[in-house]
């Protein structure tokens, strides 16, 4: 017999694909402006300001659909100002619409995601997906991968993705912390609130991170607290803890 457990998924880079789509567009922003001012900057500076801008954005404001564009827009002017020169409003338009392609790229699934979606609602398990930015653009993915099969309406999208935010959603659902579950690949948003919040964590670390997922884990886990190296292993992992 196994008992039912409630497990929170992550959906970006855990579920499917997303971190390597930006790093492509960053890739593209990077070697333009290091193209057009060769005596300003390098690829890596470029990227490195990107982040800075965008990390400082995401820290203020949470998740939006603009605080990736935006950043393009500022790492351009950043380097105006250091050659000298004016931005211009059509190359500003023209780099925040490269940073806005990265929301149409193909929606892609990791391995096994299907596979390990159905072995744990065979098992009986109540899926829920808990995952950080907006609503509109993460609920796309979610139609377009059919995963309402797997989660109905049990879907939550938050912002600011945080502890929080995430003890709120268990003292509305009335979850019992000891049969709940995170299961995610950022060690800010998913393990340390899933930790700190007294509830198991089972960390899937992203084949490509962004630095902003990246923090010291120092909250003392009450449960289980696993890092595996993909979503196949999630099943056995459960049911090993929840058989009697």
């Amino acid at each position: 017999m196994i008992n039912e457990q409630t497990i929170l998924f992550d959906l970006d880079d855990t579920l499917v694909h997303c971190n390597k789509y930006f790093f492509r567009i960053i890739e593209q922003l990077a070697e333009d402006l290091a193209e057009r001012f060769p005596h300003f900057c390098t690829s890596d500076e470029v990227k490195e300001k990107q982040l800075e801008l965008d990390l400082a954005s995401v820290h203020i404001n949470g998740f939006t659909t603009e605080h990736f564009p935006e950043s393009f827009v500022d790492t351009y002017r950043y380097f105006c100002r250091k050659a000298g020169t004016n931005p211009e409003a059509d190359m500003e338009e023209q780099y925040r619409q490269l940073a806005k392609s990265v929301y149409d790229m193909p929606i892609e699934p990791y391995p096994s995601m299907i596979e390990t979606l159905e072995a744990l609602q065979k098992d009986g398990h109540e899926l829920v997906l808990y995952t950080g930015g907006v609503e509109e653009v993460q609920l796309r993915k979610v139609h377009q991968l059919g995963l309402e099969a797997f989660f109905a309406d049990r879907i939550h999208v938050a912002s600011h993705k945080n502890s929080q935010f995430l003890n709120r959603i268990i003292e509305q659902e009335k979850w019992l912390r000891s049969r709940t579950w995170m299961v995610g690949n950022s060690l800010r948003t998913d393990i340390v609130p899933a930790l700190e919040n007294g509830i198991h964590a089972v960390f899937i670390p992203a084949e490509q991170e962004w630095q902003y997922n990246v923090v010291d884990v120092q909250a003392t886990p009450s449960g289980v607290f696993e890092t595996v190296s993909s979503l196949s292993a999630v099943p056995g992992l459960i049911r090993a803890f929840a058989s009697v």
